[in-house]
């Protein structure tokens, strides 16, 4: 079979395409055979060594996919050759992801694609939509889950509502009855964060945030969907309800911030910050839950038309798929690894 390797960090010329065996299928696994790799952040952060070094002699990168189930190991019961599934987390603590025609995972991180959904979907959730999850969920005040009224009555700001992770936000807390607001840079953004359901978008560049949302939120928002502390926190407090949560799923390289404690003593806000890797059992079970009904739901759908457009790949040209991603491509960034 064909995959993807790098054996050192550095820069996407690390990645090669080679061949290799058709992995075995241990007790408690199974082997999908992959369709589509999704293509995160964190993917080339770990490639370049910036969050990690490297810990294998030889890496398969990428954490997120889906594909069809082409073997169960021993004991593993809930899954069946041929079943269409999506992946999560498959290269954390493991030398084997996604960009390559099989891999072998534990059965915990194997999900079922509901009919409904494509592959672009299946490998478009993991990462993007389980930290979303996570960042609706850590309010003191809930929900600690999602769905149809969970979030009824709230407000919701999500910060940088373009990205994977801010349209996967925008599309829980809208499937989940909540206000929401969006933030964005440009026309083109706000409109793709409109066709991920936002109620209101606001253009940073060109408006006040803190008082666009006081107009259309004079009692603050619940919840902060936050991108970028650093930039963001003032504008954060200001917008933020008596009682709210802000909850930080990335960093800027260095950053180190001054808590401004008075004004945040004085709203009781409860500031969270979201690791997906490495989120508790529980609230993970949860996120795979919600986000599974979600997509059954059809509220979790990609492409232009849904607010993320797609950029496609083929698995020899995962270097250039990685190029995109750092340099900040706007939209998904997916890799079509074999046919369905």
């Amino acid at each position: 079979m064909k995959a993807v390797v790098y054996r050192s960090t550095g820069g996407p010329e690390v990645l090669q395409l080679v061949e290799r065996e058709i992995p075995a299928v241990a007790p408690g696994e199974v082997r999908v055979r992959v369709v589509v790799s999704g293509v995160n952040p964190t993917d080339w952060r770990s490639r370049s060594g910036q969050s990690s070094g490297l810990r294998f002699a030889e890496q398969v990168p990428h954490q997120d996919g889906a594909g069809v189930v082409d073997a169960v190991g021993d004991g593993v019961q809930d899954f069946a050759p041929g079943q269409r599934v999506w992946l999560w987390d498959v290269a954390f603590d493991s030398p084997a992801g996604t960009a390559q025609e099989f891999v072998s995972v534990p059965a915990r991180h194997v999900v079922p694609l509901p009919d409904s959904a494509s592959f672009d979907v299946g490998a478009s959730l993991g990462i993007p939509a389980l930290t979303a999850h996570r960042t609706l969920t850590t309010s003191a005040r809930g929900p600690h889950r999602l769905g149809p009224g969970t979030m009824a009555g709230r407000t919701v700001l999500v910060q940088g509502g373009a990205g994977a992770v801010g349209h996967a936000a925008i599309q829980l807390a809208a499937w989940s009855d909540a206000t929401v607001l969006a933030t964005v840079s440009s026309p083109e953004k706000a409109e793709l964060a409109r066709k991920a359901g936002a109620h209101q978008v606001i253009d940073y560049r060109t408006e006040d945030v803190a008082a666009r949302v006081s107009q259309l939120s004079p009692a603050g928002v619940h919840h902060i969907v936050e991108v970028d502390l650093g930039s963001n926190l003032a504008v954060d407090l200001a917008a933020l309800a008596h009682g709210g949560n802000i909850n930080v799923y990335s960093y800027g390289n260095g950053d180190r911030l001054p808590i401004p404690s008075r004004e945040m003593l004085v709203k009781n806000v409860q500031l969270d910050f979201t690791f997906t890797y490495t989120t508790d059992p529980d609230s993970k079970a949860n996120a795979l839950a919600d986000v599974r009904a979600a997509a059954a739901d059809g509220a979790m759908e990609v492409g232009a038309e849904h607010g993320l457009p797609i950029h496609r790949y083929s698995l020899d040209r995962v270097a250039e798929a990685h190029r995109a991603v750092e340099g900040g491509l706007l939209g998904k960034v997916l890799v079509d690894v074999a046919s369905a």
